[in-house]
């Protein structure tokens, strides 16, 4: 059993004229095999908590903690947390011009195991992984998110979580810019890796249509950078139905 434990998560983010206060006291807990779903409008904090949990540098944590099986993740560099089993799928994945796919991700799995996979297995794991997320062949030299599509950038982030194993993986809008395929190929990623690992899963999303494939066993609520609620997967239903109007001038809890 894994564990990520978040109490009192206290975040600034640097501008071009102050440090501005995003998280005002987070707590969350995540246990593997469990998916939690984070919603809320824009700008309340969201993305921040995922940042925060990879270590992001833009991201100052002025209180609170963050731990991992116990282990204080906030005094961890971003290489150690990914060798804890932390895992990020960033919202605006970035290009690696002149580093191919295959490389960049077989550099990543020996970094994360400590040697380097068996070529043989390698090439076998990874090809039956890009095959179940309907992903050619020759995406394997292509440069890392060079001339990608959308679609494309948030299948080649499962397909890292897929063939790194993370303990816990948080999830940055992995559904936005997805059409309806897509959204499904990559939703059933997720629930693959999970079934077949374990993986606790952070799921942050404006929208329910990928919790239709991903079922959440918890969904929060982020208002002004707090859970303003949390609750089961009725919740995601309920905002799907009235909105995020009602926690505008409501107390977060």
């Amino acid at each position: 059993m894994t564990t990520l434990e978040i109490r009192d998560l206290q975040v600034s983010v640097e501008t071009d004229t102050e440090h501005k206060e995003i998280l005002r006291g987070v707590d969350l807990t995540i246990n593997s095999g469990e998916t939690h779903a984070i919603m809320g409008p824009n700008g309340s904090g969201k993305s921040t908590l995922a940042y925060a949990i990879a270590g992001h540098p833009k991201y100052t944590v002025t209180g609170g903690t963050i731990t991992l099986d116990g282990e204080d993740v906030l005094a961890m560099g971003v290489d150690d947390r990914a060798h804890a089993g932390l895992f990020l799928a960033m919202q605006y994945p970035v290009e690696v011009p002149g580093v191919t796919v295959s490389n960049f991700l077989r550099t990543a799995k020996t970094s994360i195991d400590g040697e380097a996979p068996k070529l043989r297995t390698w090439v076998k794991d990874m090809k039956g992984a890009m095959e179940a997320l309907r992903m050619d062949a020759s995406f394997a030299e292509r440069n890392v998110n060079e001339g990608f599509s959308g679609g494309e950038k948030k299948r080649h982030e499962i397909l890292q979580m897929e063939l790194l194993q993370p303990k816990i993986a948080v999830l940055d809008e992995t559904d936005s810019g997805l059409d309806v395929d897509a959204l499904k190929i990559v939703a059933e990623g997720v629930n693959r890796v999970k079934e077949a690992t374990g993986l606790g899963v952070m799921l942050i999303t404006h929208y329910t249509r990928i919790l239709r494939y991903i079922q959440p066993d918890r969904v929060h609520v982020f208002i002004n950078g707090r859970v303003a609620e949390s609750g089961g997967p009725e919740l995601a239903d309920r905002l799907e139905a009235e909105g995020y109007d009602r926690y505008q001038t409501a107390p977060a809890v």
